[in-house]
């Protein structure tokens, strides 16, 4: 278990903020652009390194959809939680206001094949086992053998889940599974040397969870794209 929060691919977040624009341009490029002059994001470098919850932070969504999108996963919200992301970003997809959400990894044993933990609300429980459903039955109405669950790889399905939610409130959304390569400062970790072995290690993840096809393509949700991408970077 790691026990210093600033190493591994939460280093490689907070390094990468502090020149956003130019670096996650380039990450989303050419499905999604950073402008520099408008660009919002969180974490904000190592000198500010929070990171964002859909449903809490202000500026990357309105507080309609803020709102949408908590009591799409709670029932009950006093001590509750929601996912936290590892880079949020406002971006523009074919000049809609849109979001870059990224979840990053920089070794094997980051990508967790583990459902959902049984120890909270039972309430929240089946709320979220039905949002993530429902998830799974409208991405299967875009292209089909999605299968989401909290049963089994929880975190994938959640980021699919919160992917597609967002999308079907009408914000575009690119979704970026991000591999940091060669990182140094995690000994005894197997980490991802090359873009196709990050890229290799997702695809065997995300097996029978999320269509190979669907990786690069631009799902349309209503209309709104969803887009999920594998992108590697190397580490600071």
């Amino acid at each position: 278990m790691e026990t210093d929060p600033y190493r591994g691919s939460r280093m490689g977040c907070l390094s990468l903020t502090e020149s956003v624009a130019e670096r996650l341009g380039k990450i989303v490029k050419p499905h999604a652009v950073v402008e520099s002059e408008k660009a919002v994001y969180f974490p904000k470098g190592p000198k500010r390194p929070y990171e964002a919850k859909l449903g809490e932070t202000e500026d990357l969504l309105s507080p309609e959809n803020r709102e949408a999108v908590t009591a799409w996963w709670l029932a009950i919200r006093p001590g509750a939680n929601t996912p936290n992301w590892d880079i949020a970003s406002k971006c523009a997809v074919d000049s809609r206001p849109g979001l870059i959400l990224v979840e990053a990894k920089a070794h094997h044993g980051e990508l967790e094949r583990k459902g959902k933990p049984k120890d909270g609300n039972p309430t929240n429980d089946a709320h979220i086992r039905a949002a993530i459903a429902e998830a799974n039955g409208e991405l299967n109405a875009i292209m089909p053998d999605w299968h989401l669950s909290a049963d089994s790889h929880y975190q994938l399905c959640d980021r699919f889940a919160w992917g597609w939610k967002v999308a079907s409130l009408g914000v575009p959304v690119v979704l970026v599974y991000l591999g940091f390569l060669n990182v140094t400062d995690m000994p005894g970790c197997r980490v991802f040397s090359t873009h196709e072995e990050w890229t290799e290690a997702v695809h065997q993840h995300a097996d029978r969870i999320v269509p190979h096809d669907a990786w690069g393509e631009e799902l349309k949700v209503n209309g709104t794209p969803l887009i999920p991408l594998i992108r590697s970077w190397p580490a600071a």
